[in-house]
């Protein structure tokens, strides 16, 4: 069974009677689901990733405390700590009294303030550049089981995608150090004769390709470990998977150069398809054209690798 779904079937079965019986003044207050960390919630878990931190749970999630006392949150958590600690054959993880928690009761100002720095979740420019957007999947992924008043909800749909003025800075970046390294710099480490360096041209490219990849989807990035697999489900993209792994997996022996020359070009011709530019299309030009566009004028005078990386 999947994580997230012995999650909601224990909230289901228990947290939300215990919640309606024990609290109903609260329970239109309060929030309860899944999310965060942990591979469960993107729904990349698997029987290897029940070796820790796998156990059936929810997170009840709390508005301020001018809503929901400090009180009234020792009162839940005290609840919420006796709930039957077996289910489908799994068995709950205790909770830390000092916090740091995955599960159980989480306010949601704390939970923004850890992954954003603010505790609204409002975003100005600098934080929306520079945040790694495996926060914000942390934020926006998993599954909320019940919201009635709205307050988490809302908050997520506002953080699921990138503003377009961020979304165009992130494209022309990446895809100009993609072109930067996948093309010129690796081409350069090979007339050089380092092959170590030309292979970490390639682990650059692939990363900034990725990003440019991921963006076009209107999809976050995760970090490192799930990367490939969420690369592999994007639609217009995912074919490419294959080849990104050929790429920085395979030696940079002479059979196997002009091979990894073909995959970076169509890599790129995509990017740039979808992007809206014609095949053929110059990657750098391109890259300036989509700065250009840029209507937020600071956020288009900085640097245009303002926003490359992750």
């Amino acid at each position: 069974m999947k994580g997230l779904e012995l999650s909601e079937q224990y909230y289901r079965t228990y947290g939300e009677p215990m919640l309606k019986e024990k609290f109903p003044e609260l329970f239109p207050k309060i929030a309860a689901g899944l999310i965060g960390s942990g591979s469960e919630v993107l729904g990349y878990d698997d029987e290897t990733s029940q070796d820790h931190d796998f156990s059936p749970g929810f997170c009840v999630i709390l508005p301020g405390e001018e809503v929901v006392s400090r009180r009234e949150a020792f009162l839940l958590e005290r609840a919420y700590s006796q709930l039957p600690e077996s289910f489908e054959g799994f068995t709950r993880q205790k909770l830390s009294p000092v916090g740091g928690n995955r599960l159980g009761v989480i306010r949601f100002s704390d939970f923004l303030r850890q992954r954003t720095g603010s505790p609204t979740g409002e975003l100005d420019t600098y934080d929306w550049l520079t945040l790694p957007e495996q926060n914000l999947l942390e934020i926006t992924a998993g599954k909320i089981f019940s919201d009635p008043s709205g307050f988490v909800s809302e908050i997520r749909e506002d953080l699921r995608t990138l503003p377009e003025a961020i979304r165009l800075k992130k494209l022309a970046g990446n895809l100009l150090y993609a072109a930067q390294a996948g093309v010129y710099n690796y081409e350069r480490c090979l007339e050089h004769k380092e092959s170590g360096a030309a292979q970490l041209s390639l682990f650059d490219f692939e990363k900034s390709a990725m990003q440019c990849c991921f963006v076009l989807s209107e999809r976050y990035m995760p970090y490192y470990k799930w990367r490939f697999r969420a690369f592999r489900e994007l639609p217009a993209f995912g074919h490419h998977a294959e080849k990104m792994e050929y790429l920085i997996s395979s030696p940079n022996e002479a059979e196997n150069v002009e091979k990894k020359r073909e995959m970076i070009t169509g890599i790129l011709e995509d990017i740039l398809t979808a992007a809206g530019f014609e095949k053929g299309t110059d990657p750098g030009k391109a890259a300036y054209e989509l700065n250009d566009k840029i209507s937020d004028g600071e956020l288009r005078n900085l640097n245009i690798l303002a926003a490359a990386g992750e």
